[in-house]
């Protein structure tokens, strides 16, 4: 959901189509993620479900890369009395997010000004007990999904979490080939057309940039996180958690 990054000579899609980095534009963005991811709800109640065993008592969440704030909208339910921050950096995925959480208390509910992680304003004094990132990191470089990352562990507060799902890369060759096919077929089973489909397996490696299970720990432990570990793994989609 990041538009800071200029897409690649290469990439699929028209972006003179779409106003944000995903291949589906805000306003059909949780019909069409569906379609194109496989087990996209389990992101969410499987990152619900950590925070309520991690941080029940959360005061303050923030939910960066935030898209339609799917994601808050379900965590209200178990997080009653928590503050939650969105940030997204495409303005129609937030001006979506305001409409869906429109019907929740506004005095818990902060919609920063469009903002990728790596850039996020929060002021100094501003400590979080949660973060999440859901399918948004895949979009940086490696240098600027490092800044992000460690953007994310400077702002929590000590024993703060978060939580992070992304595209992921195998680590062969050939498991790239067949997670392309089983993701391929995936798309398929959801009535998406062959050409829809292959273009979104060629999004790989251009309009995002993956990176590996493995470089997705180093990365968070070379961060400082003192706990860090798999959460969940399914073919070509990963999360992860982190404990500061």
């Amino acid at each position: 959901m990041l538009l800071r990054r200029s897409v690649r000579k290469g990439d699929i899609m028209n972006t003179n189509d779409r106003d944000n980095l995903t291949p589906h534009n805000a306003a059909q963005y949780d019909v069409d993620v569906r379609k194109a991811v496989p087990f996209f709800d389990l992101f969410y109640s499987q990152t619900i479900d950590m925070i309520k065993s991690a941080r029940p008592e959360a005061e303050v969440w923030l939910d960066t890369g935030c898209g339609t704030g799917w994601l808050i909208k379900e965590a209200y339910t178990h997080f009653p009395n928590t503050h939650f921050i969105l940030a997204d950096p495409s303005q129609s995925m937030l001006d979506e997010a305001k409409i869906r959480l429109d019907s929740l208390p506004q005095s818990q509910i902060k919609i920063l000004p469009p903002s990728g992680t790596e850039n996020l304003a929060l002021g100094d004094d501003t400590r979080l007990d949660v973060i999440t990132a859901i399918q948004c990191h895949h979009y940086l470089d490696a240098a600027t999904r490092r800044v992000a990352t460690q953007r994310c562990y400077n702002a929590l507060a000590d024993g703060g979490i978060y939580v992070t799902f992304e595209n992921i890369r195998p680590f062969t060759a050939e498991g790239i080939r067949l997670g392309s096919n089983i993701w391929k077929r995936y798309q398929l089973s959801q009535g998406r057309d062959e050409k829809t489909a292959e273009n979104h397996i060629k999004r790989f490696d251009s309009a995002y940039l993956p990176i590996s299970v493995a470089a997705h720990i180093k990365l968070l432990r070379e961060c400082g996180f003192s706990a860090v570990e798999l959460l969940w793994y399914s073919n070509m989609q990963a999360g992860f958690y982190a404990i500061k």
